[in-house]
């Protein structure tokens, strides 16, 4: 099965957005998962920027826990590879003394909402 999708217009009305991000938040989410459960992520725009300083078709975003023990999503770069017929993660590798080939990395910025939300946006009630 062919990964590479034709999504049309990634633009979706707010009233679809609130939609799916109460359905979300209803799936089966029990007190104790409630207490940890994260309605999104506020992603600052330099991160945006880094992973898409690269030669990529798309973003895909991993879900992790960071040393803070948030939630939070680690972004990566991905290029559509026709022989494999799906996206293939990119890693932009950064030079560093004594470091062969250098180290791959990938961006984490993300963070959880809660605490991070906005109080008076409908997607946040």
């Amino acid at each position: 099965m062919s990964q590479e999708l034709d999504l049309g217009s990634v633009v979706i009305p707010l009233t679809e957005g609130i939609q799916w991000a109460d359905q979300y938040r209803k799936d089966g989410a029990t007190e104790e998962g409630r207490k940890k459960h994260v309605d999104g992520y506020l992603i600052p725009l330099q991160t945006l920027k880094l992973v898409m300083d690269q030669d990529i078709q798309a973003v895909r975003a991993y879900k992790g826990i960071n040393k803070a023990g948030e939630q939070t999503l680690i972004l990566v770069g991905a290029k559509w590879d026709a022989k494999k017929g799906i996206y293939v993660d990119v890693f932009k590798e950064e030079k560093g003394e004594g470091v062969e080939g250098g180290i791959p990395l990938v961006y984490d910025g993300a963070r959880p909402v809660p605490p991070y939300g906005d109080p008076e946006s409908p997607l946040n009630p």
